[in-house]
Order: structure tokens, then sequence, then C-alpha cells
């Protein structure tokens, strides 16, 4: 962009657990207070009532009985394993509604219906391990929707205004979702106001639109994402889009890596191995790259982008008790306890002798530790570790820290098992039994 151009030329809106099972509980520090999600399971038995005059109905019609039982069993099952997305749009009549999946490789049309003068549609599709994302599309109308299950999510809609006169019921994610693409949409109108504003010179145009978007990422970023990272509208804030430009770009904002690095962290929690969380992890590592490339040759350096190091687990780089600087990274090949960790709790010496029975037994094995204390006392931290036989390191911002952020650490303590590849595996609200977890790893 030259000097004396506008900024924008063109939108468009598209319970902490302990650390093993079965002991006494630790007393946790609480950043932020996190709504514990609930499984539930649910078992149906058929149950048949045995009778002597059973034995003289003749075998071929147990069998109709059974395979009409296991026939009925089998459609109940299918249908139960696919959600629906269904509704009503006002005023579009004979117009062709698509529903399409926005995948991580592009856009694809999974179904489409030529809609009545009700306008009612419904479509239905395989439930999602992970949170996936669709739309409903009439022309350039769109409408967002998430699918976490099996859920049934009800749409109503008025075209030609269909993106933002609708209402959406039965999924939470897909109402917030909706909350976001309104305010995406105020904000596309608030900078188009700006820069047709002729009174307006380059630069204030430029400053007004720029603190326009600060706000709106302060916003979404505290308010939506930070709050719940583990949602699916967490993950469709990370994309929105203002003109051509990623409102939050982990390429060139060093704060914008940490959001998706928030995002990344409490997927792989909630969603392991997912698709969309590994890319999370690919934008967030890239961005780091890139902002290693810059600064360095800001300082007068240049680096071959080849041997920036990328992994699975987003590095911490501090100083350990002995003043040496220790990568999280550079323990590659080793299976690793990431563990933050508050010595001034009151627990911290029950906490420490667990880390130290499971040192004992694992270290000769290929285990290591890489502690992160979050102390405000470094003269405490560093008698309380002169001792510890692990990587021992301290974040001088406390529970502050923009590392927590990156992890998604709510409570301290808190501890992740990292893999010898360098592959973040597991956090420990996911692990019931530690030992047996490190032995698999091991």
């Amino acid at each position: 962009m030259g000097h004396g151009d506008r900024l924008l030329t063109q939108y468009w809106v598209g319970d902490p657990v302990p650390m093993t099972q079965n002991r006494r509980k630790v007393t946790h520090y609480y950043i932020i207070k996190r709504r514990n999600r609930e499984y539930f399971s649910f078992f149906m038995k058929f149950f048949v009532p045995l009778h002597p005059n059973l034995a003289i109905i003749k075998m071929k019609h147990i069998l109709k009985a059974t395979l009409a039982v296991m026939s009925l069993t089998a459609m109940t099952a299918c249908d139960n394993n696919k959600f629906k997305v269904e509704g009503q749009i006002e005023n579009a009549g004979d117009s062709v509604l698509y529903f399409e999946n926005v995948g991580l490789e592009g856009i694809n049309v999974v179904d489409s219906v030529k809609l009545s003068s009700d306008g009612s549609f419904s479509f239905s599709s395989a439930a999602p391990e992970a949170p996936e994302f669709y739309r409903l599309r009439i022309w350039d109308q769109i409408i967002n929707v998430s699918i976490d299950s099996t859920e049934t999510v009800i749409v109503k809609a008025k075209y030609p205004q269909m993106a933002t006169e609708y209402e959406v019921s039965g999924s939470d994610n897909s109402q917030m979702i909706k909350e976001l693409a309104l305010k995406q949409i105020r904000l596309h109108q608030q900078a188009m106001a700006i820069q047709q504003n002729q009174s307006l010179g380059v630069d204030q145009a430029n400053d007004s639109i720029l603190g326009l978007i600060n706000s709106y990422k302060n916003d979404v970023k505290n308010n939506y994402i930070f709050k719940e990272p583990y949602k699916a509208y967490s993950y469709f804030a990370l994309f929105q889009t203002l003109g051509q430009w990623l409102i939050f770009n982990p390429r060139s904002n060093k704060d914008d890596i940490k959001v998706f690095a928030a995002v990344a962290t409490s997927w792989d929690t909630y969603y392991p191995h997912s698709e969309r969380g590994q890319n999370l992890h690919n934008i967030a590592i890239e961005g780091m790259k890139n902002q290693r490339i810059v600064e360095s040759e800001q300082g007068g350096l240049t680096v071959d982008a080849s041997k920036v190091t990328e992994a699975g687990v987003l590095d911490i780089e501090l100083q350990d008790n002995h003043g040496q600087t220790r990568h999280l990274t550079d323990l590659k090949g080793k299976v690793v306890l990431l563990d933050f960790h508050i010595f001034a709790l009151k627990d911290s010496p029950a906490r420490i002798l667990q880390m130290r029975e499971l040192y004992n037994k694992f270290h000769g094995q290929g285990f290591e530790i890489y502690q992160v204390s979050l102390d405000s006392d470094e003269h405490f931290w560093k008698q309380q570790t002169e001792a510890l036989p692990w990587v021992s390191v301290r974040d001088a911002d406390g529970v502050d820290s923009q590392r927590l952020m990156m992890y998604n650490v709510q409570t301290v303590p808190d501890f992740f098992l990292i893999d010898r590849g360098n592959n973040l595996v597991k956090r420990g609200a996911q692990i019931k039994d530690l030992e047996v977890e490190i032995r698999k790893l091991l």
C-alpha cells in the first residue's frame, strides 16, 4: 500500500483435578473461573421375559423377530449419528438454498434444495467427531452455523436480508457465531463510514480505522475467545476478516499469535488429534517463526527460515534457577511433564513430593520435568528449587503471564504431558492415572 492510500478499499463479511488419582486434593489458584463440561451416556436394553410356552414358537418366527429388532436398532443408530439443520426462509420461494461445509480445504456443497413458497428446508449429515462449520447460502446471503455432534439446529430467516435478520436455536455456538457475525458487519459499516468521510485526511482515516479494529479485537478476545477458547465460536472468531485482511493475523502480529495459541491448546484438550486443532497449532507456530525472523532482521541479523524449528508444542523460553536460558523444545526426545506451579501455595510441598517420586521412577527411562514457577518472590523460588533435579524456570509475570494464556491455563497448578516428538498429548484434566500415561509414552 503506497503512501497516501486509504487503509481499506474493499470490504466483505464473511474442576481442576489432583495430579494423580486417589491422592490428597491440591489447593488451586484460580485465574479464570471455567464452567466444567459434563458428559452423559444413555443405554437402552431390550428385555424379553422367558416363558415355557415360548418353546412352541417356530425358529423362523424367532429369526424374523430378531432381524426386525436388528434392523430397527441399526436404523435408530444411523439416525442418532446424524445432525440436522432445518427451518424456514421467508420470501425465498423458488430460490435455491445451498447447504455448504466450510472445510480447511475450501467450501463444498453438501446439499441443496429449491425452496417452496413457505420456504421450509431440512438438511442432515453424519455427525462430526469435533466441531465443524457449515453455512446456508442463497446467492451472497450467508448464515454460518457450527455443529458439535448430533444436535438439530433450527434457523428462521427472511430473504433478502437473511444474513442479518435470522434466528437460530438448538446450538449455543451458532447463536454466539451470529453475535460475532453481526459485530463484524457493524465494524465493516463503521469502517466504511470513515473511509467515505472526505473531511478526514488519509492519516486520520487510517488511525480511526485502526482504532476501530483494535477496539473490536479487545472485545472479541476478552469477551469471547479467552472466555471459552474450546468453543467452536472462538475458533470462528479467529478467522473473521475486514476487507481482505484477517482481523487476528498471527503472521504479522505477535499478540495475535497468543490468541491463536490459546485456542489451539484448548482444542488439544477437548478435541485431541482433530485436523482443525492441528491446523491452529501450525498457524501459531508459523507466526512464531515469522516473528523470530523479523526480530532478528530488526536486530541486524539474518536467519534462514528453514532452520527455525517447528514443533507440535508452543515453546517456552525462560531462565532456570542457575541463570541459564532453557527452551521447552530443547527437551525433544524425552517424555516431558510441563508443570505450572506456585511454591507459595499451601499444598506445594506435598505436590513436589509426588513429582519427586515420578522423577525418580521414570527419569532413567527418558522422563523429564519442565516446571514453570509463577511465584512473585524470586529469592524464595530459588530457595525452594535449589535441590530439585529437574528443569526449574520462573516466569516473572506470574499469574498475568501470556504463557498461561497460550496454554489456556486457568488454574494453578496445572500440567501437560508432551511426547518424545515435542507433541502435546494431554493436560491434567484428561488424566486419571499419571503414571500409566507416562509409561505409555515411554
